[in-house]
């Protein structure tokens, strides 16, 4: 079973915003299959540092509208 990534993403809100774009479409647009960006989505996978600048640039935001890593609140 793998471990779900700590870091959370805002596509599914950034797809909404940008004319309702359906997932086989982005993932057309950075070169991964459907069920990679699913996965990415649903916080199963994390993508590369090079994967994550090219979902932001379609969206044209930064990396941190996109993608989210929670603060440790142990000190």
């Amino acid at each position: 079973m793998v471990k779900p990534t700590r870091v959370t993403n805002s596509i599914r809100m950034l797809r909404a915003r940008h004319g309702d774009m359906t997932q086989a479409e982005l993932a057309a647009r950075i070169g991964v299959t459907r069920q990679t960006l699913i996965a990415i989505e649903q916080g199963r996978y994390s993508p590369s540092l090079e994967l994550a600048f090219q979902i932001s640039r379609v969206f044209g935001v930064g990396l941190d509208d996109v993608f989210q890593y929670p603060a440790d609140t142990e000190e």
